[in-house]
Protein backbone atom coordinates (compact mmCIF):
# COMPACT_ATOMS: atom_id res chain seq x y z
CA UNK A 1 0.00 0.00 0.00
CA UNK A 2 1.63 3.26 -1.02
CA UNK A 3 2.64 5.56 1.65
CA UNK A 4 0.92 9.03 2.20
CA UNK A 5 3.47 12.20 1.76
CA UNK A 6 3.36 14.68 4.55
CA UNK A 7 1.53 16.75 2.13
CA UNK A 8 -1.19 14.75 1.13
CA UNK A 9 -2.01 13.37 5.06
CA UNK A 10 -2.17 16.95 6.05
CA UNK A 11 -4.60 17.86 2.91
CA UNK A 12 -6.44 14.39 4.00
CA UNK A 13 -6.75 16.03 7.80
CA UNK A 14 -7.91 18.91 6.57
CA UNK A 15 -10.44 17.71 4.24
CA UNK A 16 -11.49 15.68 7.00
CA UNK A 17 -11.76 18.05 9.63
CA UNK A 18 -14.00 20.27 7.04
CA UNK A 19 -16.48 17.44 6.46
CA UNK A 20 -17.06 16.66 9.59
CA UNK A 21 -17.10 20.57 11.35
CA UNK A 22 -20.22 21.77 11.77
CA UNK A 23 -20.43 24.99 9.73
CA UNK A 24 -20.08 27.50 12.52
CA UNK A 25 -21.36 28.84 16.16
CA UNK A 26 -22.71 31.94 15.07
CA UNK A 27 -24.56 33.66 12.23
CA UNK A 28 -24.90 37.16 11.10
CA UNK A 29 -22.79 40.22 9.71
CA UNK A 30 -23.44 43.64 11.32
CA UNK A 31 -25.27 41.43 14.36
CA UNK A 32 -23.83 38.05 15.32
CA UNK A 33 -26.14 35.82 16.40
CA UNK A 34 -26.36 32.22 18.15
CA UNK A 35 -28.11 30.28 20.19
CA UNK A 36 -27.17 28.79 23.95
CA UNK A 37 -28.42 25.47 25.87
CA UNK A 38 -29.17 27.26 29.43
CA UNK A 39 -29.25 24.04 31.35
CA UNK A 40 -25.29 23.11 29.82
CA UNK A 41 -24.06 26.53 29.04
CA UNK A 42 -22.77 24.89 25.59
CA UNK A 43 -23.33 27.32 22.19
CA UNK A 44 -25.02 25.46 19.71
CA UNK A 45 -23.44 24.44 16.68
CA UNK A 46 -24.76 26.09 13.38
CA UNK A 47 -25.14 23.39 10.25
CA UNK A 48 -25.39 24.99 6.98
CA UNK A 49 -28.21 23.04 4.78
CA UNK A 50 -29.07 24.17 1.27
CA UNK A 51 -28.46 27.76 2.11
CA UNK A 52 -29.97 27.60 5.38
CA UNK A 53 -28.58 27.73 9.19
CA UNK A 54 -29.65 25.11 11.53
CA UNK A 55 -29.35 24.30 15.09
CA UNK A 56 -30.18 21.17 16.83
CA UNK A 57 -32.33 21.76 20.29
CA UNK A 58 -33.11 19.33 23.25
CA UNK A 59 -36.35 18.86 24.28
CA UNK A 60 -37.11 20.21 27.81
CA UNK A 61 -34.08 22.79 28.10
CA UNK A 62 -34.31 26.40 28.00
CA UNK A 63 -32.22 28.25 25.76
CA UNK A 64 -31.32 31.85 24.89
CA UNK A 65 -31.03 33.68 21.88
CA UNK A 66 -27.35 35.71 22.08
CA UNK A 67 -27.12 38.40 20.14
CA UNK A 68 -23.82 40.55 19.49
CA UNK A 69 -23.17 43.85 18.00
CA UNK A 70 -20.40 44.02 15.63
CA UNK A 71 -20.03 47.63 14.71
CA UNK A 72 -18.88 50.58 16.81
CA UNK A 73 -22.42 52.15 17.13
CA UNK A 74 -25.92 51.58 18.20
CA UNK A 75 -28.61 49.31 16.40
CA UNK A 76 -31.79 48.10 17.00
CA UNK A 77 -32.25 44.62 17.00
CA UNK A 78 -36.17 43.34 16.46
CA UNK A 79 -36.18 39.52 17.56
CA UNK A 80 -38.84 36.97 16.49
CA UNK A 81 -39.42 33.21 18.11
CA UNK A 82 -41.74 31.18 15.58
CA UNK A 83 -42.86 34.43 13.78
CA UNK A 84 -43.55 35.97 16.96
CA UNK A 85 -41.92 39.09 18.60
CA UNK A 86 -40.13 38.74 21.85
CA UNK A 87 -41.31 41.49 23.44
CA UNK A 88 -44.68 42.23 22.23
CA UNK A 89 -45.89 38.93 21.64
CA UNK A 90 -47.61 40.07 18.06
CA UNK A 91 -46.95 38.24 15.11
CA UNK A 92 -43.63 39.34 13.79
CA UNK A 93 -43.50 42.41 12.02
CA UNK A 94 -39.86 44.52 11.11
CA UNK A 95 -41.68 47.98 12.35
CA UNK A 96 -42.43 46.73 15.61
CA UNK A 97 -40.14 46.79 19.20
CA UNK A 98 -36.80 45.27 19.93
CA UNK A 99 -33.92 45.18 22.12
CA UNK A 100 -30.89 48.40 21.24
CA UNK A 101 -27.85 47.35 21.73
CA UNK A 102 -24.47 49.32 22.54
CA UNK A 103 -21.58 49.13 20.67
CA UNK A 104 -19.74 45.72 20.52
CA UNK A 105 -22.57 44.54 23.35
CA UNK A 106 -23.40 41.08 23.55
CA UNK A 107 -26.69 40.44 25.04
CA UNK A 108 -28.75 37.29 25.97
CA UNK A 109 -32.37 37.11 25.13
CA UNK A 110 -33.55 34.01 27.68
CA UNK A 111 -37.28 34.30 27.33
CA UNK A 112 -40.67 36.18 26.24
CA UNK A 113 -40.96 39.69 27.46
CA UNK A 114 -43.47 39.93 30.41
CA UNK A 115 -42.11 43.35 31.75
CA UNK A 116 -39.44 45.50 32.49
CA UNK A 117 -38.23 42.82 35.10
CA UNK A 118 -39.54 39.60 33.71
CA UNK A 119 -39.88 37.09 31.28
CA UNK A 120 -41.09 33.89 30.55
CA UNK A 121 -38.27 31.51 29.73
CA UNK A 122 -37.68 30.06 26.58
CA UNK A 123 -37.76 26.27 26.26
CA UNK A 124 -37.47 23.54 23.60
CA UNK A 125 -40.66 21.99 23.53
CA UNK A 126 -43.20 19.73 21.66
CA UNK A 127 -44.73 21.85 18.94
CA UNK A 128 -48.08 21.29 20.38
CA UNK A 129 -46.67 22.76 23.19
CA UNK A 130 -45.27 25.72 21.47
CA UNK A 131 -46.46 29.02 22.19
CA UNK A 132 -47.28 29.91 18.84
CA UNK A 133 -49.36 26.98 18.65
CA UNK A 134 -51.02 28.02 21.78
CA UNK A 135 -51.88 30.92 20.51
CA UNK A 136 -52.98 30.11 17.17
CA UNK A 137 -49.40 30.48 15.08
CA UNK A 138 -48.15 27.52 14.32
CA UNK A 139 -47.17 27.77 10.84
CA UNK A 140 -43.76 29.10 11.76
CA UNK A 141 -42.71 26.95 14.53
CA UNK A 142 -39.32 26.12 13.99
CA UNK A 143 -37.35 29.62 13.17
CA UNK A 144 -35.76 32.55 14.75
CA UNK A 145 -34.99 35.93 13.62
CA UNK A 146 -33.02 38.76 14.03
CA UNK A 147 -33.98 42.53 11.89
CA UNK A 148 -31.08 44.60 12.27
CA UNK A 149 -31.28 48.48 12.16
CA UNK A 150 -28.39 51.07 12.20
CA UNK A 151 -29.45 54.22 13.87
CA UNK A 152 -30.27 57.37 12.03
CA UNK A 153 -27.39 59.81 12.35
CA UNK A 154 -27.75 63.56 12.69
CA UNK A 155 -26.39 66.01 9.81
CA UNK A 156 -23.27 67.40 11.24
CA UNK A 157 -23.70 71.38 12.59
CA UNK A 158 -22.51 73.85 10.29
CA UNK A 159 -18.51 74.94 10.24
CA UNK A 160 -18.48 78.00 11.69
CA UNK A 161 -17.59 80.95 9.63
CA UNK A 162 -13.93 82.45 9.73
CA UNK A 163 -14.22 86.12 10.35
CA UNK A 164 -11.17 88.62 9.57
CA UNK A 165 -9.97 90.60 12.49
CA UNK A 166 -11.44 93.78 11.12
CA UNK A 167 -15.27 91.90 10.47
CA UNK A 168 -15.12 90.02 14.29
CA UNK A 169 -14.85 94.15 15.50
CA UNK A 170 -17.73 94.58 13.72
CA UNK A 171 -19.89 91.84 13.86
CA UNK A 172 -22.23 91.14 16.83
CA UNK A 173 -21.01 89.90 20.00
CA UNK A 174 -23.95 87.18 19.83
CA UNK A 175 -22.49 85.86 16.74
CA UNK A 176 -19.44 83.80 18.00
CA UNK A 177 -22.20 82.03 20.06
CA UNK A 178 -23.93 81.04 17.65
CA UNK A 179 -24.56 77.75 15.98
CA UNK A 180 -26.36 73.98 16.02
CA UNK A 181 -25.61 71.70 18.62
CA UNK A 182 -25.72 67.77 17.58
CA UNK A 183 -28.84 65.62 19.55
CA UNK A 184 -26.94 62.82 21.83
CA UNK A 185 -28.27 59.85 21.84
CA UNK A 186 -29.83 58.37 24.89
CA UNK A 187 -27.71 56.01 26.73
CA UNK A 188 -28.57 51.80 25.86
CA UNK A 189 -29.80 49.87 28.16
CA UNK A 190 -39.24 13.34 16.49
CA UNK A 191 -42.25 15.83 16.73
CA UNK A 192 -41.49 19.22 14.94
CA UNK A 193 -39.74 20.86 18.03
CA UNK A 194 -40.91 24.66 19.06
CA UNK A 195 -40.45 26.87 22.14
CA UNK A 196 -42.76 26.93 25.33
CA UNK A 197 -43.76 29.61 27.39
CA UNK A 198 -41.81 28.57 30.64
CA UNK A 199 -41.50 29.86 33.85
CA UNK A 200 -40.56 33.65 35.26
CA UNK A 201 -37.41 34.17 35.32
CA UNK A 202 -36.05 38.31 36.79
CA UNK A 203 -34.67 40.21 33.19
CA UNK A 204 -34.17 43.48 33.43
CA UNK A 205 -34.18 46.10 30.87
CA UNK A 206 -35.13 49.56 30.02
CA UNK A 207 -36.44 51.73 27.61
CA UNK A 208 -34.84 54.29 25.44
CA UNK A 209 -34.86 56.33 22.41
CA UNK A 210 -33.92 54.86 18.47
CA UNK A 211 -34.24 56.31 14.77
CA UNK A 212 -34.19 54.02 12.38
CA UNK A 213 -32.12 55.13 9.57
CA UNK A 214 -34.28 54.01 7.11
CA UNK A 215 -37.77 51.54 7.01
CA UNK A 216 -35.95 48.62 5.83
CA UNK A 217 -33.69 46.40 8.03
CA UNK A 218 -29.87 46.59 7.23
CA UNK A 219 -29.78 43.15 7.65
CA UNK A 220 -32.07 39.74 8.49
CA UNK A 221 -30.74 36.91 10.18
CA UNK A 222 -32.35 33.63 9.83
CA UNK A 223 -31.81 30.52 12.21
CA UNK A 224 -34.05 27.17 11.74
CA UNK A 225 -33.91 24.91 14.38
CA UNK A 226 -35.28 21.36 15.80
CA UNK A 227 -34.19 18.40 17.63
CA UNK A 228 -31.35 16.78 16.46
CA UNK A 229 -33.04 13.09 15.56
CA UNK A 230 -35.30 15.61 13.01
CA UNK A 231 -31.90 17.26 11.35
CA UNK A 232 -30.59 13.66 11.18
CA UNK A 233 -33.61 12.74 8.99
CA UNK A 234 -33.65 15.88 6.94
CA UNK A 235 -30.07 15.52 6.25
CA UNK A 236 -28.50 18.57 7.57
CA UNK A 237 -26.98 16.82 10.09
CA UNK A 238 -24.53 13.93 8.89
CA UNK A 239 -25.86 10.70 10.36
CA UNK A 240 -23.43 8.52 12.08
CA UNK A 241 -21.72 5.28 10.71
CA UNK A 242 -24.15 2.86 11.94
CA UNK A 243 -22.09 0.12 13.83
CA UNK A 244 -21.31 -3.44 12.05
CA UNK A 245 -24.00 -6.06 12.43
CA UNK A 246 -22.98 -9.10 15.22
CA UNK A 247 -24.35 -12.60 14.67
CA UNK A 248 -25.05 -13.08 18.20
CA UNK A 249 -26.70 -9.16 19.51
CA UNK A 250 -27.68 -10.79 22.89
CA UNK A 251 -24.12 -12.24 24.05
CA UNK A 252 -21.15 -9.67 25.25
CA UNK A 253 -18.68 -8.74 22.74
CA UNK A 254 -15.71 -10.97 23.96
CA UNK A 255 -12.83 -12.51 22.09
CA UNK A 256 -12.60 -16.36 23.14
CA UNK A 257 -9.01 -17.36 23.17
CA UNK A 258 -5.30 -17.70 24.60
CA UNK A 259 -3.04 -15.34 27.07
CA UNK A 260 -1.41 -13.86 24.68
CA UNK A 261 1.93 -12.96 24.11
CA UNK A 262 4.30 -9.74 26.21
CA UNK A 263 5.41 -7.08 24.36
CA UNK A 264 8.60 -7.12 22.59
CA UNK A 265 11.70 -6.19 24.92
CA UNK A 266 13.11 -3.60 23.38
Amino acid sequence: MPRLSSAARLAAALLLTVLLAPAAFAVGHLVELDIVDRDSGEVLPVYRHEGRHYVAGRPGTRYAVAVRNRTGERVLTVVSVDGVNVVNGATASWHQSGYVLAPWQRYEIIGWRKSVKQVAAFDFTSLGDAYATRTGRPAQVGVIGVAVFREHRPEPPPLAPQWSESERREAPAAADAAGTTAARSAPAPAEKLGTGHGRRESSRVTHTGFERAQPQPDEVITLHYDSRENLVALGVIPSPHPAPPRPFPDSPDERLGFVPDPPRRR
